[in-house]
This record gives structure tokens, sequence and C-alpha cells, in this order.
């Protein structure tokens, strides 16, 4: 049998035990012992936003202190914390991710999560091993027909983003950083728009679409009470997913360019990088072995 290093002084003391003759009870506990130091801690990482949400369609709904927002948002994510929890995860460790984690606080999430305030850094930190990845309250990418105030990263300063020659968004991109670490997406909850982009790159995730867009500023939205029953029994059955669902992982090398508004022109030090190069006034193309590399150098910039 294959162990542990851990695992096999358990066998060890096992073997101790049951030579000196030790009653059945106390062989019963070092044997659990041995098998639970194989199981892996079932952590998911939850990624929030603010546009997705359900009741939430227009700009001024977004700002992090209105009341209506903080109470829709942590509804959501509550409800999928709780339905990780009843699906077997063992953590969940949700990221505040909207407009500078300012939305969810500590004394109203969930009382089995822990909640992450601020950067996540580069990696996100996707390199402390999680098992899955989730979506709450996720919009579509830029440039998307009836996505709910759809943007990539940034509504105000980026026009385009494109990987590899192909437009994405913050679902794509965080989706090949969790594939770079081999971490699956599981769940993603946000508007119609969303889902179907999500779909499109994991076919096999779970998905809660809570509102229709009928263009960026309107949706028709379900009602708060039925996003989080839905939400919850989603994230629920998603934890079925862990072992079945691959990571996205997009091979290298990997060329993402940035087309910033025109309110976004670049600075004189733009370029002088290794693998950054200026194409023009307002865009910044990104060279890296893969999508971890071009990622980060990215990261300087924004």
């Amino acid at each position: 049998m294959t162990c542990f290093a851990g695992e096999q002084i358990h066998w060890k003391s096992w073997n101790q035990a049951i030579g000196k003759g030790a009653g059945p009870l106390v062989v019963s506990i070092l044997l659990f012992s041995t098998f639970a130091l194989g199981q892996e801690k079932k952590t998911v990482f939850m990624i929030t936003d603010a546009e997705g949400i359900a009741g939430i369609c227009r700009q001024e709904q977004t700002e992090p202190s209105l009341a209506e927002l903080r109470e829709l948002l942590t509804g959501e994510v509550n409800a999928a914390v709780q339905g990780f929890l009843n699906g077997g995860a063992d953590e969940v460790i949700v990221w505040d991710g909207h407009d500078g984690s300012q939305t969810l606080s500590a004394a109203t999430i969930h009382q089995q999560a822990k909640l992450l305030i601020g950067s996540p850094g580069a990696t996100m930190t996707m390199d402390r091993g999680y098992k899955a990845i989730a979506f709450v309250g996720q919009h579509s990418m830029a440039n998307v027909q009836n996505g709910v105030m759809a943007h990539s990263f940034s509504s105000l300063g980026i026009q385009n983003l494109l990987l590899n020659g192909k437009p994405i968004g913050e679902i794509g991109m965080v989706s090949a950083l969790a594939g770079y670490f081999n971490i699956p997406v599981i769940l993603l909850t946000g508007d119609k728009a969303a889902v179907e982009e999500i779909h499109a790159l994991i076919p096999q995730v779970e998905t809660v679409a809570v509102k229709e867009g009928l263009g960026r500023y309107s949706c028709v939205s379900l009602s708060a009470v039925m996003a989080r029953s839905q939400i919850q029994e989603a994230a629920r059955r998603a934890m079925a997913g862990i072992g079945r669902i691959a990571p996205y992982k997009i091979e290298g090398p990997v060329t993402l360019q940035i087309e910033h508004t025109t309110r976004n022109s670049l600075s004189s030090d733009t370029g002088k990088l290794p693998g950054v190069e200026v194409v023009d006034d307002r865009t910044l193309r990104i060279q890296g072995k893969d999508i971890l590399e071009a990622w980060t150098r990215w990261k300087v910039y924004r």
C-alpha cells in the first residue's frame, strides 16, 4: 500500500499496538487516523462580484455602501456556502471581489465561511491548493450583447481583452488561471450571458442564471428568495463535479492583448519590462510562456 510519510508512522504505531495486544477501540482509532491523513481537505474558493446578482441591473446599484447590494450579495453568497457544505465541502473561502472588497462583511457572511478581503495577488491564492473554484454574482465579458453591465475587469478602463487572439473576460481568465493550478471551476451564478460564456468553455459546470439581460442596464430578474434557493441547490450538486469536471487549461505560450479606452492612454514607462510590447497609444501586448506569466506581467500595469 502506498502511504504518505505520516501514514507510515501510523501504520508502525498500529502494528506495535496490535503486537502489544491493544484493544479494538485503540486499533480502530489508529486505523481511522491513518486513513484520515490520506483525505485531502475540500476547500472551495468563491469569487464574488456584484453585476451578476439578482435584482442588480443598473450601475448606481453596484455601489458597495448601498444596503440593498450588501443584502442581496450576502444572501447569494451564504446560499452558495450552505450548498457547498451540504455537498461535502470542508471549508469555503469567499473573496469579496467587487470594487476593492468593500461589500461583504465578516459580521453577515455564513458563520462557517472565511472572508478574504483585499487583493489576492497574482496567483489569486490558488497556489494554496483549493479543490474547486466558484463564481457568484458574475457578469459576462465586454462587448457581449444583452450582458448586464458587461465588461472585462474594468468597465471604464478596458475596451477589449484578447487571449491568443480571442476575446476573453474575467470568467475565461480566472478559469484558465485556476486550470494552471489544476483546479476545476464547478459553479457560476450570474446573468444569462455569463452562464452562456462559461458553458462555452466548461460545458459540465453547474450554473444558475439569476436574471436575463434585455440590454446593458435592463433585465428580468428572479426574486432574491428564488435566486438563493436555486444557488444553494446548484452549489450542493456542484460538489459532485470535483473529480469529474476537468480544469480549464490554456497551453502556452500565451499572448494577452489589452486595448484600453480613449481616456486611458499608456504611460511612457509602458513596454520597458520583458515580454511587454506597446502596440499603439492605448494597446498593450504581453507575452508569457504560460497563462500565469502573462497574467503576472499584466498585473504590474493594473
